[in-house]
């Protein structure tokens, strides 16, 4: 696959992200499709595989990264760009690698226990994504690391708020089963389960779960004065975007039985133009004042 083709990947698999990467400089822009294809390559391997063969899947992705970074000739061409772009950029191998690990815990039936264990599968799912990224940005103050696995987590809590029904179709429950304790669901078992009784106390996790996703986002947004002034309004718009799926939520009191939250077009450009002025006036702001990093107490240990 080209550098062409991982375009195309990106636009088709999720044009929120699509979006928000025209706004990047053309320097960066096609490295960050490669990532994005190969992350998806991946993924799909796994999804798309028979349930039987699933962990000779992963398997596999891990014999296949240990080749990339051995710099092995790839067949693929995919993973030949994707050998380039890690090498470039000097992307650690323990980024990718904890990204198949997190496709572990998608093997079989998942079931979630409590919310560290959700923010360490975040962490693997997405946060590294996060990081991977701050490399082909040439991200100088390390000390943002934190927050674009910060900014990766929250937005991976908004996927699982948004795909409760659709993951539960598929015997998979993100939802920590103590959150759904507390509020009033006993732990989820899909193939003999029905959600509709447990409607009100389902939109309470969630509503939740969408509170903890915001304080990790505020902790990404105090990441983003680390970042060149495109590249952050690009990844400030992704992350309204996303947020946004939560706004949706909101407005239909967090029912995930109501059908798949999204955002639509016209309102991803106007949140595109709100990232323009958002950004434009933290720089202003931070010619008088540096603004300081916001932690999330014990998700910093992640």
């Amino acid at each position: 696959m080209s550098v062409g083709g991982a375009r195309a990947v990106l636009a088709q698999k999720s044009k929120s992200f699509a979006l928000a990467t025209l706004l990047l400089p053309r320097r960066c822009r096609d490295d960050v499709a490669v990532l994005y294809a190969y992350c998806r390559r991946a993924d799909d391997a796994v999804d798309e595989a028979p349930e039987q063969e699933r962990r000779e899947r992963v398997d596999a992705l891990f014999a296949e990264l240990a080749s990339v970074y051995a710099g092995a000739h790839q067949s693929d061409s995919l993973l030949r760009e994707f050998q380039r772009v890690v090498g470039t950029h000097g992307i650690p191998e323990a980024y990718p690698r904890a990204l198949l690990e997190g496709m572990r815990t998608d093997l079989g039936p998942v079931r979630i226990a409590s919310e560290g264990e959700l923010l360490l599968y975040a962490h693997r799912v997405a946060g590294v994504v996060g990081l991977m990224l701050c490399h082909v940005f040439t991200l100088r103050d390390q000390r943002a690391l934190v927050n674009a696995d910060h900014l990766g987590i929250a937005m991976q809590l908004t996927n699982v708020c948004r795909d409760v029904l659709e993951d539960f179709r598929r015997d998979r429950v993100y939802l920590p089963a103590d959150l759904l304790v507390a509020s009033g669901v006993q732990p989820l078992d899909p193939p003999a389960g029905e959600l509709t009784p447990v409607r009100a106390g389902l939109a309470a996790a969630v509503r939740s779960l969408l509170g903890l996703a915001e304080r990790y986002y505020v902790s990404g947004d105090a990441g983003l004065a680390a970042l060149p002034f495109r590249v952050a309004l690009a990844v400030r718009a992704a992350r309204l975007i996303y947020a946004a799926i939560g706004s949706e939520l909101a407005r239909r009191d967090h029912d995930v039985l109501a059908g798949r939250a999204v955002v639509p077009l016209w309102r991803k450009l106007a949140l595109v133009a709100h990232a323009f002025g958002a950004e434009v006036r933290a720089r202003v702001r931070a010619r008088f004042a540096r603004p300081a990093r916001v932690g999330v107490g014990a998700g910093d240990a992640l």
